[in-house]
């Protein structure tokens, strides 16, 4: 593995009485790729600046591979960093930008044009080799940024929202396309977005940030799956997130199976949950909108774990591969829920539900979870 293990150690930066990082702690793996995920201002950057060499903590460590690297310049570090502006020279060409670290360290004529043509076919733009920025689109600006990157053969490649400045379809190609060449490079990628999509489609791991703490780090699937806290729930993906109080509590195969009380859902919901709850618990009671299931019938609850409702659809979204449903519930709150229906079969006549249509929604209790409602 050609990557280093990144360690941050109770790291905080403060910028007078704004604190950008608040006692964070970060354990990357060598050759991981790792997201800093988080809202605008929440300290991905400034984190990733630390690390890089562009600034430093008021208190904490920072190591590679068990080295405190705090006193050593950026060009020291064995890193190097991809910006969302590209920064490339525009009057240089393809080849003369990927070039250009080598030549600073003034690498050998004949080694150089051998490695510059191997990190063009790297980032797969050979037949653009000759061709100054401006004739190149964002896409291909970016994978220029990456090769001269990765050039240097650094340890850690930093990534600071680096598809930010592209459109939709384009920005998840290269997503695709910077997976690939982590796959191949084999070294460290500390990635940074405030987009969750980005993170979970690429991440071997994730760590979720808001107002300069780390909240949760996990894999992809435990951080939407299982996340933490109220903010990591509504911050991943779509939910529908309720308080609730804890009823009951009681051994259920490997876990728990409580009765909770939700006011907004009109009473009482079942649902499991990995950890014992105390009676009287102040919680969050969440479903993910894909959970649900919406029919004009009333299901057949073959056990009581089903949690059932009846409601009508105020208002239907159609997004071609699925519709979303707001659905307001019969009970005296009125509360709205969200429902995603999948498209799997063939709609000549459109969606079978529709506005106003009466439906019952419902979830089996494996299908809720609970989170802590205040954030550390």
């Amino acid at each position: 593995m050609k990557g280093v293990e990144v360690t941050v150690g109770q790291v905080s930066r403060a910028y007078g009485d704004f604190k950008a990082l608040d006692d964070v702690s970060v354990q990357i793996k060598k050759g991981e790729f790792f997201s800093l995920l988080g809202p605008s201002g929440c300290g991905k950057t400034t984190l990733l600046r630390i690390i890089a060499g562009f600034d430093y903590p008021d208190n904490g460590t920072v190591e590679f591979d068990g080295k405190n690297i705090l006193p050593l310049a950026p060009d020291k570090r064995q890193s190097n960093t991809v910006f969302q502006t590209y920064a490339l020279f525009p009057h240089l060409t393809v080849y003369e930008n990927i070039a250009f670290p080598l030549r600073l360290k003034h690498v050998d004529k004949n080694e150089i044009d051998r490695k510059v043509k191997e990190y063009v076919h790297l980032v797969q733009l050979d037949d653009h080799i000759h061709k100054k920025p401006s004739m190149l689109s964002g896409g291909q600006k970016q994978r220029v940024a990456i090769a001269r990157a990765l050039i240097n053969e650094p340890r850690v490649l930093l990534l600071d929202e680096p598809l930010s400045a592209l459109d939709a379809k384009l920005r998840q190609n290269l997503l695709v396309e910077l997976d690939e060449l982590h796959d191949k490079v084999g070294i460290t990628f500390i990635y940074v977005t405030h987009d969750q999509s980005e993170a979970l489609s690429v991440s071997d791991r994730i760590a979720v940030m808001n107002k300069g703490k780390v909240l949760q780090i996990g894999t992809p699937y435990e951080i939407y799956e299982a996340p933490a806290t109220r903010f990591v729930a509504q911050f991943i993906g779509e939910s529908n997130s309720f308080p609730c109080t804890v009823l009951s509590c009681e051994p259920f195969n490997s876990e728990y199976m409580l009765k909770v009380d939700v006011p907004a859902l009109g009473g009482i919901v079942s649902v499991t949950d990995y950890d014992s709850q105390p009676i009287g618990a102040k919680i969050d009671f969440t479903v993910r909108p894909e959970k649900i299931r919406i029919t004009a019938e009333a299901p057949k609850a073959t056990n009581k774990e089903l949690n059932i409702y009846c409601g009508m659809v105020d208002e239907p979204v159609y997004s071609g591969f699925q519709s979303k449903f707001y659905v307001r519930l019969d009970n005296e709150k009125h509360s709205i829920i969200k429902v995603f229906k999948q498209h799997t079969a063939f709609l000549d006549e459109g969606p079978e539900i529709s506005w106003r249509d009466k439906v019952f929604v419902s979830w089996t209790a494996a299908d809720g979870y609970l989170v802590k409602v205040v954030d550390r």
